[in-house]
């Protein structure tokens, strides 16, 4: 079957973006729970597409992660339904005022926020972004071309129908919601040039498909960064924390860019804090630097490599640090800017940590797994920017909008 060219897709959705961004709440609301309820009635044919996606990575011999990434059930074809629902039940940016003043001469002037206008979507193997993209971009006005992968391109399809279907039964446009099916290299350096039709790109991929964007995108775009985070124990922690929040941070879903990957102790808690915690991550692959190993002669030694990667599996890389300024020193040369922890009961060390760790997200106390959007209140997310204009951390309904100027006047010329 012959694929859509992209330059009709995006004139559809330009245009539909016209139309969606004068709805009111009440007609987005009810196409995201008309969505919703057209993925669950469809969960057959969802499911049966996306088996046909994962056999075929079976046959393609794909690691554990990107199958656990692909692969659907019955649940997760719930979850994402009420994650449309959870995005309705949040209030609708567009029109909010984001500030306002009268000038001397009179004139009144507020900022106003607005749909960016179509933005478009670059993701691997994760078919429910197809879900949480359309429905974030749909609350807030936004048309939305969704450019998945190959691996998931059956799953991609019955959702994407399923997803227009609900639209069009609340009487807004379906071509506000555009799957990219051509799933070629040279289809998605094509979308990544559509200057005039995409308003804001956003990859949500590994380090090749950021790596793409940044070598030939001609559109705006916010980067969906790697995960390379850590969580730091304290001298003062109190143990029993530093044990629940980094064993959740590290095994409750290895293959997510918000889970740890660096486990830094401070050297005078170490001799007991390290053996303990070792034997809680039972399973997980520990690599550690010398002096870890030299409190848990077990592990394998640690390289900057290990340091440096987002493992995104059950492997954990561990080093000893001698104080707080060590444990930044290190994050500062590691992290890629996405979620650091501190677990302390030092008020001077958690300030200082939250003001010198420069990420997204920084925690006290608590495990990466919360930076999220669903997590901290968002609804359903977009992805976790990692750069630092537009939008930063994890990006929800405001960060899909811009604002636009308002100016009221009586006659006001300027002299």
């Amino acid at each position: 079957m012959a694929t859509i060219p992209l330059s009709v897709l995006g004139e559809r959705a330009k245009r539909a973006s016209r139309e969606l961004a004068r709805a009111s709440r009440l007609a987005k609301d009810a196409a995201l729970h008309a969505c919703g309820a057209a993925l669950v009635g469809v969960t057959g044919e969802i499911l049966a597409a996306n088996a046909e996606d994962v056999a075929r990575a079976g046959r393609a011999g794909v690691s554990a992660t990107v199958v656990d990434r692909l692969r659907l059930d019955a649940g997760r074809v719930v979850s994402m339904a009420a994650g449309l629902a959870a995005v309705a039940a949040l209030a609708d940016p567009v029109g909010e005022v984001v500030d306002g003043s009268v000038r001397p001469n009179g004139l009144r002037v507020r900022r106003v926020r607005v749909p960016l206008g179509v933005v478009g979507i670059v993701y691997e193997n994760r078919p429910n972004v197809t879900s949480d993209a359309a429905g974030l971009c749909l609350k807030s006005g936004n048309a939305v071309m969704l450019r998945g992968s190959a691996g998931a391109l059956e799953s991609n399809r019955a959702i994407a129908a399923a997803l227009r279907r609900g639209v069009a039964e609340a009487g807004l446009p379906p071509d506000a919601i555009q799957l990219v099916e051509d799933v070629s290299h040279e289809a998605v350096e094509e979308f990544v040039k559509l200057r005039g039709t995409i308003d804001c790109l956003i990859p949500r991929g590994g380090p090749a498909l950021v790596a793409m964007v940044l070598e030939h995108a001609t559109v705006p775009y916010v980067v969906d960064g790697d995960g390379n985070c850590h969580v730091y124990v304290d001298e003062s922690a109190d143990l029993d924390v530093a044990e629940r929040i980094v064993v959740n941070a590290k095994m409750q879903r290895p293959s997510v860019c918000n889970a740890a990957e660096t486990l830094l102790v401070h050297a005078a808690v170490a001799p007991v804090a390290l053996p303990r915690l070792a034997a809680a991550l039972r399973g997980v692959e520990l690599v550690g630097d010398e002096a870890a190993r030299a409190i848990v002669p077990d592990i394998d030694p640690a390289t900057d490599e290990d340091f440096a990667t987002e493992f995104l599996a059950l492997k954990l890389a561990i080093a000893v640090v001698d104080d707080l300024d060590a444990a930044i020193d290190h994050i500062a040369r590691f992290s890629t800017g996405h979620s650091e922890a501190i677990v302390t009961r030092d008020y001077a060390a958690a300030t200082r940590f939250i003001r010198e760790v420069d990420a997204a997200a920084v925690l006290v106390n608590a495990s990466t797994r919360f930076v999220d959007g669903g997590e901290l209140g968002l609804g359903a997310e977009i992805g976790i920017s990692t750069q630092k204009l537009h939008a930063r951390g994890p990006m929800g309904l405001r960060e899909l909008t811009t604002v636009k100027y308002v100016v009221e006047g009586d006659g006001q010329v300027r002299s």
